[in-house]
């Protein structure tokens, strides 16, 4: 049998959409939703300055991941994806404005994908920020600054903050878009990845 490719698989807003939002509004009594932001840190612009550290504190006291739901298809590609693929977990857990209490999302996370993809093997998750120090065949992410690696088929994923991101540069970077809707990212990474792979081994037939 050949060997698989690996595939790094970014974990916040490709698999799941952390509990952010939620947090915001249980905060702010507001009822934002995904789509009305276009900032990645959402919280830097929802929360007024002066509640900021308040409302740290207040997040301190939460799992951002008790009630985060898979993206739509997102658990059914991967499980299709594993088929062919050897597949790395790569996802960062430091909270840049809570270094000490960090690690309570670092189990927080672990815990949800155990739950959400007991398929895929645990000692291939990595929690990393330096994403372009792990080398892969394939990459998704949702954040271009993290596609800057030596993968040979960089995928974006479709995400709130990414949409204005433009074609050429993309293209200048070697950049593959899932499409520009998150409800569908994982329907465009199906086609993208797995066309690649069975073509692959129809060519080693």
């Amino acid at each position: 049998m050949a060997k698989k490719e690996n595939l790094l698989l970014d974990v916040d807003e490709v698999i799941c959409f952390p509990g952010f939002l939620e947090a915001i509004n249980a905060f702010l009594g507001t009822n934002y939703e995904i789509d009305d932001f276009t900032d990645y840190y959402m919280d830097e612009v929802a929360i007024p300055k002066e509640h900021f550290q308040e409302f740290n504190r207040f997040l301190k006291e939460r799992n951002l991941y008790e009630n985060a739901s898979p993206l739509p298809y997102a658990v059914e590609t991967i499980k299709k994806l594993a088929d062919y693929y050897d597949i790395f977990l790569l996802s960062s857990c430091v909270n840049p404005f809570d270094i000490e209490g960090s690690g309570k999302n670092f189990k927080d996370k672990y815990d949800y994908l155990r739950k959400t993809l007991p398929f895929l093997n645990p000692e291939q998750v990595i929690f990393t920020s330096a994403k372009h120090l792990i080398q892969a065949d394939s990459q998704i992410d949702d954040r271009l600054s993290n596609l800057k690696t030596n993968a040979n088929i960089k995928i974006l994923f479709p995400s709130y903050h990414n949409r204005k991101i433009k074609e050429d540069e993309l293209k200048a970077q070697g950049v593959l878009r899932a499409g520009y809707d998150w409800r569908t990212g994982w329907l465009e990474v199906e086609e993208i990845l797995l066309s690649e792979s069975q073509g692959k081994q129809l060519i080693k037939k």
